[in-house]
């Protein structure tokens, strides 16, 4: 079998590059670390969202800075978690945050690449390609004696140009009219008894009809929270007989999880990805909208 590689190896970083670069005022480092408190039966509430600015505060990952998703990046005036802002208010975050051209970008959490895999992709529809996901937990660099600190960064305004991509984010509108579309797969990237219908967390149990299951953690080695190799991610893939040249649409519970499995599609050249930005947090709670156990 030929060894399979990333296609953009660029947008992950080892620890080794991350230690050798912890200096390099070029390189700006983000904790995205969010916790997420599961009530499985209160569905106009399926969790109870806690920033990470607390641990980032007694530890983090030397010079790096916290990034607030639910607070600072989300449309905090929609009714569900973590909704996606227009384009150009997001963009106006990004950039009073610190990130610009001239700047490289690094992303990493504490409890799952889905969390940096999700503002990465923030980032990447607004044109930011100057990026990578840090290989691994925040707990595993600390495990390894990598420098980290408990002082707080913030980094300097700045400002990137805009090249925004519309197509990757998308409703449930688009998720209707993909429905049973012969070259398009809806993949739910949730844990198994959700895909089921074994747990109601979202309000009415079971998916998206048609939709295949790759839970997220199935991509990631959950001891060191790192990627699996792109070999062990491809045979996931397959097995559930997804084609390169399907259009696949990711969800999950709202939009966390589907971006860990949408960064490693493209990562193993699928080029036709979308991401269903509010998932089962509005599909399981609209009664016009078909489901399935």
């Amino acid at each position: 079998m030929n060894e399979i590689y990333w296609k953009f190896p660029e947008y992950i970083s080892s620890f080794e590059w991350l230690k050798n670069n912890l200096d390099d005022n070029k390189v700006r480092i983000y904790d995205c670390t969010t916790y997420l408190h599961y009530q499985d039966q209160n569905p106009s509430l399926p969790y109870i969202v806690e920033s990470g600015f607390k641990q980032y505060q007694i530890s983090h990952i030397k010079n790096s800075a916290y990034l607030d998703l639910q607070n600072d990046l989300s449309d905090n005036s929609s009714k569900f978690r973590f909704t996606l802002p227009d384009y150009p208010t997001l963009a106006k975050k990004f950039s009073d945050l610190g990130i610009g051209d001239k700047f490289h970008i690094v992303l990493y959490s504490r409890n799952g690449l889905q969390w940096a895999t999700r503002i990465w992709w923030m980032l990447y529809v607004l044109g930011f390609k100057n990026l990578s996901i840090l290989n691994g937990s925040f707990y595993e660099w600390e495990k390894n004696n990598l420098p980290t600190e408990s002082k707080i960064n913030k980094f300097e305004k700045s400002d990137f140009k805009k090249e925004i991509d519309d197509t990757i984010f998308v409703d449930k509108n688009r998720v209707l009219e993909s429905m049973n579309k012969k070259h398009c797969v809806i993949l739910n990237s949730l844990t198994e008894d959700l895909h089921n219908g074994e747990n109601p967390r979202y309000g009415r149990p079971g998916r998206i009809p048609g939709s295949l299951n790759i839970p997220f953690h199935e991509l990631t080695d959950i001891t060191k929270g790192c990627f699996k190799t792109p070999s062990e991610c491809l045979e996931v893939f397959k097995k559930k007989g997804i084609s390169i040249n399907s259009r696949v649409l990711n969800y999950c519970g709202g939009g966390i999880a589907a971006s860990l499995d949408a960064f490693v599609l493209l990562q193993l050249g699928y080029d036709d990805i979308e991401i269903y930005d509010n998932s089962m947090s509005e599909w399981a709670t609209d009664d016009n909208l078909p489901i399935e156990i």
